[in-house]
């Protein structure tokens, strides 16, 4: 029986048994009883309707706690199987046999939902236990670090870079940062993208990371997740691979120029035996050309592979910025240090003229070039920025490599001499997208 009919039973037979009860007092059959036991009269109607009122109120709250009965060992079910889902017991279950139909049904169903909720908790520990093994054996270093500056996690990776092989939860990342290169230290202060370059030990070739870094929230609270790719290995393959596209772009570029100076010098011959010398200048005109044009074109590339030891001297960085300003359009962005930087101004020159034709280039308005200068602990931390689409991942990997270009007629030497020449002075360059858009290079050159 539903605890609706229950109820509309109770409340129907409630005010039928009081008027039974009433009437059995007043006309039949206690009256006549008591007359024929000669024991006096009837109770009066104020002591039967006293007698019935008594008898009602203690029959509904004998109802009252036979309906309420089956609700609250229902609500006390529920209540010790909830506090279970929150301690992770999803295996208590609730027995429903005798329970009105509505409180049946319930209780069936909240099983349900109890062996729905322990089937996903198993499939969900399962893919939990795949995925930390995935992150734990991947050779990215992974680092979890919430809005205080604590690591929350990191997989074996990044404890082996970091810290030795220790545990790094719970450590603050500043610590963490005291221990570590100068270069790898700021790049985790910072929330960009990167290509860095660490210095290794006295005659080890330097290594190569590329720092992703984004904001997620977990668990309501905000955290940020950071990447750190060893790109060593990747870049020599790369640079391998550009060298022999250089290779045969230079080839390439030496046949087309050759064979039409070779064309032309037995033509220009020719016509000399035959004594037509008025069309022999104009044979040698353009010999000439092509001499000049591939002149041009190896003098590029002899500039990258020869470049001299930069000659240091002090330079201010007002006449620095006014003899970019002649050559390029820029906007300055702050003001500019008293104190002079020691460079090679030639070379630091064509350094920053690269980087503002690239940014000029990017395809960004041309008002959003700046470029701006300041002090950055002992180093000068020289920044080109534009307004441009920023690079992809891909390309942000490589964009520092010889020969490496998106460019149809580009020749793949601009960002890679500017990392020479940043490199002879004793700083590093990093590439970053920009979080408004476009991208941003920075310098840091030695104080």
């Amino acid at each position: 029986m539903s605890l609706r009919t229950r109820l509309t039973l109770a409340l129907l037979g409630l005010p039928l048994a009081a008027w039974a009860l009433y009437e059995a007092l007043t006309r039949w059959p206690l009256p006549q009883l008591l007359a024929w036991l000669g024991q006096g009269h009837a109770p009066s109607p104020e002591m039967a309707l006293a007698i019935v009122a008594a008898l009602v109120a203690g029959c509904a709250v004998w109802l009252a706690q036979a309906l309420l009965a089956p609700l609250a060992r229902t609500a006390r079910a529920l209540h010790g199987a909830v506090l279970s889902y929150r301690d992770g017991d999803y295996s208590h279950g609730i027995a429903h046999e005798g329970a009105p139909r509505e409180l049946a049904e319930l209780l069936r169903l909240h099983g349900e939902l109890g062996d729905a909720l322990r089937v996903q908790r198993q499939q969900l520990a399962q893919r939990e236990l795949l995925l930390d093994t995935l992150v734990q054996h991947t050779p990215v270093a992974m680092l979890l670090l919430n809005d205080a500056g604590q690591i929350a996690h990191a997989n074996l990776a990044a404890r082996h870079l970091l810290l030795g092989g220790r545990k790094l939860a719970g450590v603050r990342l500043a610590d963490v940062q005291a221990t570590l290169p100068p270069v790898l230290a700021q790049a985790l202060g910072q929330t960009e993208d990167q290509l860095i370059s660490v210095p290794g030990a006295p005659g080890e070739e330097a290594e190569r990371y590329h720092v992703w870094q984004r904001r997620l929230p977990l668990g309501g609270q905000p955290h940020r997740l950071v990447l750190l790719r060893r790109m060593t290995r990747e870049l020599a393959r790369q640079e391998v691979a550009a060298w022999k596209r250089a290779i045969r772009v230079i080839s390439h570029e030496l046949n087309n120029s050759l064979a039409p100076i070779s064309s032309m010098t037995h033509s220009g011959a020719e016509l000399a035996r035959r004594g037509e010398l008025e069309r022999v200048a104009d044979v040698l005109a353009r010999i000439g050309e092509r001499t000049r044009h591939l002149h041009g074109f190896l003098e590029g590339y002899a500039r990258f592979a020869k470049l001299p030891q930069p000659r240091v001297q002090p330079l201010a960085w007002a006449d620095l910025v006014a003899s970019l300003g002649a050559h390029a359009t820029f906007r300055l962005a702050g003001p500019l240090p008293e104190a002079a930087v020691r460079c090679d101004a030639a070379q630091l020159e064509q350094a920053l003229l690269n980087l503002l034709r690239n940014a000029h280039e990017a395809g960004g308005a041309a008002e959003a070039v700046q470029l701006a200068v300041a002090a950055d602990g002992a180093d000068w931390r020289v920044q080109v920025s534009d307004a441009g689409p920023g690079m992809s991942e891909a390309v942000l990997a490589q964009a520092l490599l010889p020969f490496y270009s998106t460019k149809r007629s580009g020749t793949g030497l601009g960002l890679a001499l500017v990392r020479e020449i940043v490199e002879a002075h004793g700083g590093r360059v990093a590439l970053a997208n920009r979080r408004e858009g476009g991208l941003a290079v920075t310098l840091w050159l030695p104080r």
